[in-house]
């Protein structure tokens, strides 16, 4: 007869084989996986160490290659530009490495007219009719000439005129400016806070250096890389015009001069001008545009050239 004792240890006897099966079976299957999962632990970490090794050579390789450009800088720049009129201009998103740009173009003996900082407020399409009233409001009691300067009703377009006309060598037989007419300008430019001028400018450029930087990405994106461009054919006007910008994509200045066939003429444009070895190709741009008359697409992005100008011996 099947008594409650007979159930109890019917099942007892189950469980008590399952623990056994299981421990057996986690004994005997232990070794193998356990060394299985160690020797892929071990060889993870092997490939990570690798790895990281290989990121810190990547490093220091570059590193190397910068210290190397900056000493070659010392050897090739020294007088290239010496007696050359050299204005400086930068956008908002290029300050970052205005510095280096700036210190190359002193090292090439430049004489830098000066340097010109474009705020937010001058590309900020909000500003558009504001920056129409104040080109005429600002060369109307000065006296400087404002013969042919955009009527389109782009702010920007409009003012960039302006100040190149002020700032830049006037065509043979054009009205001058006047120092006392130029500093009228700046100032009311650079009280409205549309720009800084870090030096007093005395004398009109021969050449202009705008250091410019990646595409804009907020709303207003297409607008503002408009506005670049058009400050950048405003200033090509003296045949010296040369762009030190960060990459060749998105819409940002450099990729818009290659990919116009008209401007890639008379405009030279460097796309890793944020490292020393773009810095020092900037300059050499610079010398090539005001001795050979001659422009260049310069880098490692889209639609570069070469990496450095080919210059005469």
């Amino acid at each position: 007869m099947i008594n409650f004792r007979y159930h109890v240890v019917s099942l007892t006897a189950v469980f008590l084989a399952l623990a056994i099966g299981l421990v057996v079976g986690t004994a005997a299957l232990n070794g193998p996986v356990a060394d299985s999962l160690n020797n892929t632990v071990n060889s993870l970490r092997k490939d990570n160490q690798q790895m990281r090794q290989a990121v810190q050579n990547m490093q220091r390789e570059l590193e190397l290659e910068e210290e190397f450009a900056a000493e070659m800088a010392q050897v090739m720049l020294p007088g290239t530009l010496t007696g050359k009129r050299v204005l400086m201009l930068t956008t908002p998103t290029g300050r970052d490495h205005a510095e280096g740009v700036l210190n190359m173009l002193q090292l090439a003996g430049a004489d830098l007219t000066g340097r010109i900082d474009l705020q937010d407020k001058f590309i900020n399409p909000e500003n558009n009719n504001n920056l129409l009233e104040l080109a005429v409001t600002a060369a109307r009691p000065t006296g400087a000439p404002t013969a042919g300067l955009p009527g389109n009703g782009h702010g920007v377009e409009t003012s960039s005129a302006l100040l190149a006309t002020v700032l830049l060598d006037r065509p043979a037989g054009s009205e001058p400016v006047t120092e006392a007419d130029r500093r009228a300008v700046l100032a009311a430019y650079s009280n409205a806070n549309y720009l800084t001028s870090t030096d007093r400018i005395t004398a009109a450029a021969e050449a202009v250096l705008i250091v410019s930087g990646q595409p804009y990405v907020d709303k207003d994106s297409a607008k503002k890389d408009e506005s670049v461009v058009k400050i950048a054919e405003q200033f090509d006007r003296t045949g010296g015009l040369v762009v030190a910008g960060n990459g060749s994509a998105g819409g940002n200045l450099v990729s818009f001069v290659r990919g116009d066939a008209v401007l890639a003429q008379s405009i030279s444009t460097i796309d890793n001008a944020n490292t020393v070895q773009g810095q020092l190709v900037t300059t050499l741009a610079l010398v090539e545009r005001l001795t050979e008359r001659r422009a260049g697409q310069y880098g490692v992005g889209d639609n570069a050239a070469s990496l450095v100008p080919k210059l005469p011996q």
